[in-house]
C-alpha cells in the first residue's frame, strides 16, 4: 500500500503540471503513455514489440493520433490527401499482406487483435488531446469522476461488498461498490460543478456522470477481461503498486470517447 501511495504521489506531480501546461509538451507525453499503452497489449498477446508488425502498429495509432485541426491554422487540410479512416483501411490492407509475406507466423487472428488495440488505444488517447483543447475544466471533470469513482468502488465495496459484481472477469469487485462508486462520483460532480461550473446544467452534468461513472466501470473490467483472457496479473510493471500504463488509463479513455460522442464536449 505504501509503495502504491508513493507511486501515486509522484504520478501526480508528474501527471497534473504537464495537463495544465498543455501544448505541445502535453500533446507529446501522451503521444508516449499511449505507445506504452499499445505496447503493453501486443505483450499480452505474445507479439514481439520489436516486429514489423507491431512497428505498423505504432505508426496507425500515431496517425490516428495526429490533430489534423492544428494543421487547418496553416491553411492545410490534408484530408483532401487522405484521411484517418483511409489510413486505417491502407493498415489493414498492409496487415493482412504481411500475415502472407511471414507464411502465418503473424496471423488473421494476430491483425484482428493489432487493429482493435490501435483502435481502443489511439483513439482513446486521441481523446484525451481534444478533451484538453476544449477546456481544462472538461478534463478535471473527467479526471475527477475518474478518480471518484474508483475510490467510491473500493471503499464502499471493503465496507459493504457481500454480492459479486463479474467474478469471472473481476473477482474482487462487488455491485456495493460500484453503486459506491457511482454515489461518490455524482457527489463530487456535483461539488466541482460548484466551484468551477461547466456549460451545463447541474442536472445535465449529474446524467452524464451517472453514464461515465458506469462507463469508466466497464472500461475497467474490459482491461480485467483482457488481462484475465491473456493471463496477467498486470498490463505492465511501469508504475510499482500499480501495474502499467493501460492499468491507470482504462477507465479514462473508455469515457472521453463518449464525452464527445453525447456532445458533453
Amino acid at each position: 500500500m505504501k509503495q502504491r501511495t508513493i507511486t501515486a504521489v509522484v504520478a501526480a506531480l508528474i501527471f497534473l503540471p504537464i495537463v495544465i501546461f498543455g501544448g505541445w509538451v502535453f500533446q507529446l507525453f501522451v503521444y508516449v503513455i499511449a505507445s506504452i499503452a499499445l505496447l503493453e497489449l501486443i505483450r499480452m498477446k505474445k507479439i514481439s514489440r520489436y516486429s514489423v508488425a507491431s512497428g505498423l502498429g505504432l505508426l496507425l495509432m500515431w496517425a490516428l493520433m495526429f490533430p489534423y485541426k492544428h494543421l487547418m491554422k496553416f491553411d492545410i487540410d490534408i484530408t483532401e490527401l487522405i484521411t484517418k479512416s483511409e489510413i486505417t483501411l491502407l493498415a489493414v490492407l498492409v496487415l493482412l499482406s504481411y500475415t502472407v509475406l511471414v507464411k502465418n507466423r503473424f496471423t488473421f487472428d494476430d491483425a484482428g487483435f493489432l487493429l482493435i488495440s490501435v483502435i481502443y488505444i489511439g483513439m482513446g488517447f486521441n481523446y484525451l488531446i481534444e478533451t484538453r483543447d476544449g477546456g481544462l475544466e472538461y478534463l478535471f471533470f473527467a479526471l475527477f469522476v475518474v478518480w471518484a469513482t474508483d475510490t467510491g468502488a473500493y471503499l464502499f465495496g471493503r465496507a459493504f461488498g457481500k454480492n459479486k459484481l463479474w467474478p469471472q472477469i473481476s473477482p474482487k469487485k462487488t455491485i456495493e461498490g460500484s453503486v459506491g462508486g457511482i454515489v461518490l462520483a455524482c457527489i463530487t460532480a456535483v461539488i466541482f460543478q460548484l466551484v468551477a461550473p461547466l456549460d451545463h446544467s447541474m442536472l445535465i452534468v449529474l446524467v452524464v456522470t451517472v453514464l461515465i461513472s458506469i462507463a469508466g466501470q466497464i472500461g475497467d473490467l474490459v482491461e480485467s477481461a483482457f488481462k484475465r483472457h491473456y493471463a496477467v496479473k498486470d498490463s505492465g510493471k511501469i508504475l510499482p503498486g500499480h501495474g502499467g500504463v493501460l492499468d491507470r488509463f482504462d477507465s479514462l479513455i473508455f469515457i472521453l470517447p463518449i464525452l464527445h460522442l453525447i456532445n458533453f464536449i
